[in-house]
C-alpha cells in the first residue's frame, strides 16, 4: 500500500476545516513502530480537536485521535516485531504527533505498548484513553488510602466515557457508587453499570459554607468548576478526589478548609503523559482483575472515520454516552 485514509485536521487564513484524506505511507525512522490501526475511540479531547473549539492541536495540519490499537507493520525498534498486537493511547497523538484516526500510525516505540493478554483491539479502544482515565484515577485514590469503607464514591459526568467506567469499575472493586448526570434518560442505563444511586446535575446535595456535611467517601470528578468546588465541601474525612476534566469550567474556589479539617486530598489526574511502567501496570490491570464487566454495554456506538465530525458535534453538545468506538475497517 502506498497510500492510506486518515482523518486529518487543518488550520490557516481560511480558518478550520477537518476530514478525510489520503496520506503517503512512508517509512519508520529509527526508534519508530508502523501500526496498522484496527480501532481507535472518540473522547472529549478528540471533538475539541477535530472541530477546533479548543487549541487541542499544536501544529497543522495533523492526523486526529488520541487512541490506537492495532498490529505491528514494521518495527524500527528491537522490543517489538511485525505482527505483535500493540496500543497507543495519550502522549503526543494529534497533539504534536499524527494520531490514531488513520489505517496507518507511526510512533515512538517508547510510547506503545504490548496489547495484554486478556484484550483484543476492539475491548482495549472501548476503554481507550477514557479506561486508562478511569484506572489511573482509581489507582492513585487506593494509593492515598481510599478503599470502600470509606463511603459512597461519587462520579460526576457519569454518563461519559471516564464516568461510566469509572462507575463499572468502581462497583466492580467492591465501592458503593453515586452517578451524578445531566442526562436523566440515563439513570436505569448507569444502574445497570453498577450505580448505586443516580443524582440529577442539579440535585448535588450541599450549599457554599466553607464546610457542608459530609457526605462522600471520595469522588471522581470530570466537571471542575463550582461541582468540584462542591465536592470539597461534602467530602468524608481522609476521603479524595480524582480531579480528570473540566467540562464545567477550569476555576476553582474553595477554601482550605476541607484539606486542613477533614484531610481531604485532591487528586490531579493526567492520563496523557503517565509514565510507561504505571501504563504498562494499569492496562495489564483493566486486561485483568480491573477489566470493567459491562464493557459491552459501556459502548454505545460503532462508527467509520467518514463518521467523526458528526460524533464530534453531538459529544460536544451532550448527545453522546459511554464510549463510541471507531472502527478503521468500516
Amino acid at each position: 500500500m502506498s497510500s492510506y485514509h486518515a482523518f486529518r485536521i487543518h488550520r490557516n487564513e481560511q480558518g478550520h476545516r477537518a476530514g478525510v484524506e489520503a496520506l503517503p505511507l512512508t517509512p519508520s525512522e529509527p526508534g519508530e513502530v508502523l501500526i496498522r490501526v484496527a480501532y481507535s475511540s472518540v473522547n472529549y479531547k478528540d471533538a475539541l480537536a477535530g472541530t477546533g473549539r479548543a487549541p487541542i492541536v499544536r501544529s497543522f495540519p495533523r492526523v486526529g485521535g488520541i487512541d490506537a490499537a492495532g498490529v505491528v507493520a514494521e518495527s524500527r525498534d528491537a522490543r517489538f516485531r511485525e505482527g505483535d498486537r500493540v496500543l497507543v493511547t495519550g502522549w503526543g497523538l494529534s497533539v504534536d504527533h499524527d494520531g490514531g484516526y488513520a489505517e496507518y500510525l507511526r510512533a515512538p516505540a517508547d510510547w506503545v505498548l504490548p496489547l495484554p493478554a486478556g484484550l483484543d483491539a476492539e475491548s482495549a479502544m472501548t476503554l481507550g484513553t477514557a479506561g486508562f482515565t478511569a484506572a489511573l484515577a482509581v489507582h492513585r485514590m487506593q494509593a492515598n488510602g481510599q478503599c470502600p469503607a470509606l463511603g459512597p464514591v461519587l462520579v460526576t459526568g457519569a454518563s461519559g466515557g471516564v464516568g461510566s467506567i469509572a462507575v463499572n469499575l468502581l462497583h466492580h472493586l467492591g465501592y458503593q457508587v453515586a452517578a451524578l448526570s445531566g442526562k436523566p434518560a440515563l439513570a436505569d442505563w448507569l444502574r445497570e453499570l453498577g450505580a448505586d444511586e443516580v443524582l440529577a446535575r442539579d440535585a448535588l446535595p450541599g450549599g457554599d459554607r466553607p464546610l457542608e456535611r459530609a457526605l462522600w467517601g471520595g469522588a471522581i470528578d470530570n466537571v471542575g468548576g463550582e461541582v468540584l468546588a462542591r465536592i470539597t465541601r461534602t467530602l468524608r474525612p481522609w476521603g479524595s478526589i480524582a480531579a480528570v476534566g473540566l467540562a464545567g469550567g477550569s476555576e476553582l474556589h474553595t477554601t482550605v478548609m476541607p484539606f486542613i479539617l477533614r484531610g481531604v486530598s485532591l487528586l490531579g489526574i493526567n492520563s496523557a503523559d503517565a509514565p510507561r511502567p504505571l501504563r504498562g501496570k494499569l492496562w495489564d490491570l483493566l486486561a485483568g482483575d480491573w477489566r470493567p464487566p459491562a464493557l459491552a454495554q459501556i459502548r454505545s456506538e460503532r462508527v467509520g472515520l467518514d463518521a467523526l465530525p458528526g460524533v464530534f458535534e453531538r459529544m460536544l453538545a451532550g448527545q453522546t454516552h459511554g464510549r463510541v468506538l471507531v472502527d478503521l475497517g468500516a
